[in-house]
């Protein structure tokens, strides 16, 4: 059983005269933390480096043997809970075997908010199966999915209409899979599992379904391409994208992905189908909430919050070696009290700070960033991040 953990990125440009940097961490591509069944390594790399299409994949590989698997979002700019989704699960810990999330595979198009990148190309749409990536940017995600040879693909997205058979009419609240057998029944569990546990509105349940065959319309998806080029587990997971709350369609999201990784072995049995929580630095021993009441109503999450003195913005300049005050006091819990403030400096590593207050001397140029963790007396946690951006 596992705590949900929900977080927020947020980014706050600071142009110093020259050099700045995070405080007691720079820049870190890679580092080692603790998950319940040992160590686990985290790096990043990006691709794409220098163009518009610069996005940064992260992997997450446990010390005990098991299958690969690859979660992407962001492949369309507007379906902001897919990639909201897949910047979490990247902080996931795992039990075995190797995590990759790519969380914003299409960065033009979600800086533009739209399903198309600036030349209107569907990134969902250049992965011809038997044939070479129709772009650079499509080329460079598959060469990330054939460098891991993943045992499973994971692919978030959403849609304005809820599918009922046919995918003209909208493919929302459903779980598409591949051919085998195995990939069908365990698209049906999934669906029946979060349907269960997350859903409230029968008429949003969520519904399994087939991918289109080779020479049927949609063609060129990504999860086309992994299942049958590689013979991947590949599963598109869509969410309803109107009418329903942003965090409510994260948490589906990484609900889904909770399961299907259960069902792989990177992750612990699922349980109640609650997302994992980051167990970076928990004591193996210390009891794990699954954010319910004794009869099984679930509790309100904490919601954490970073706020910075001085206050900075987008046309603030900071001096080589001034201090910034990273404050958490604005964090709040609506059925509890927060017990832990928890900090991570840098990109990947441990939360190895604690404090409702941590002070950070900025001392080198670049982008450095910082993580909160706070968790309630129920166990629940959230997590809220910023980058402090420095520029010459």
């Amino acid at each position: 059983m596992r705590r949900d953990i929900h977080s927020r990125r947020s980014v706050l440009a600071v142009t110093a005269s020259c050099v700045l940097a995070s405080a007691s961490a720079a820049s870190v591509v890679g580092d080692t933390a603790r998950s319940d069944a040992g160590t686990v390594s985290r790096a990043s790399f990006v691709v794409r480096e220098g163009t518009p299409e610069e996005t940064t994949v992260y992997v997450t590989t446990a010390d005990a043997e098991g299958p690969t698997a690859v979660v992407v979002g962001g492949i369309h700019g507007n379906e902001v809970a897919g990639y909201t989704a897949a910047g979490r699960i990247a902080d996931w810990p795992i039990d075995a075997g190797t995590l990759v999330v790519i969380p914003a595979a299409n960065a033009v198009a979600i800086e533009r908010g739209t399903r198309t990148d600036d030349d209107g190309n569907n990134l969902n749409r250049q992965f011809p199966e038997g044939e070479p990536p129709g772009t650079e940017l499509a080329g460079a995600i598959w060469d990330v999915i054939t460098e891991y040879d993943p045992d499973v693909v994971v692919d978030l997205h959403e849609s304005t209409g809820i599918y009922a058979g046919d995918p003209m009419d909208g493919v929302g609240q459903a779980i598409f899979h591949g051919e085998s057998d195995a990939a069908a029944d365990t698209a049906a569990a999934v669906a029946d599992a979060v349907t269960r546990n997350f859903v409230d509105d029968p008429e949003l349940e969520f519904r399994p379904g087939p991918f289109s065959s080779p020479e049927s319309d949609p063609t060129g998806l990504l999860v086309h391409k992994a299942a049958r080029d590689l013979g991947a587990d590949a599963f598109l997971a869509e969410t309803l994208s109107t009418g329903v709350e942003l965090e409510t369609r994260v948490r589906w999201h990484t609900a889904i992905v909770d399961r299907l990784l259960a069902g792989e072995l990177l992750l612990e049995d699922a349980g109640d189908g609650s997302p994992p929580e980051n167990r970076d630095d928990a004591e193996p021993s210390e009891p794990v909430d699954d954010g319910t009441d004794d009869e099984g109503q679930t509790g309100e999450s904490p919601t954490a919050r970073i706020t910075t003195a001085p206050e900075l913005g987008s046309d603030t300049t900071l001096e080589p070696g001034q201090t910034v005050t990273l404050d958490a006091s604005q964090s709040s819990d609506p059925d509890g009290e927060l017990v832990r403030y928890e900090w991570r400096l840098g990109d990947t590593g441990s939360f190895d700070e604690t404090g409702e207050t941590i002070d950070v001397t900025i001392s080198a140029t670049g982008d450095h960033p910082v993580a909160l963790r706070v968790v309630d007396d129920d166990g629940a946690a959230d997590v809220d991040r910023l980058t402090l951006s420095t520029d010459c």
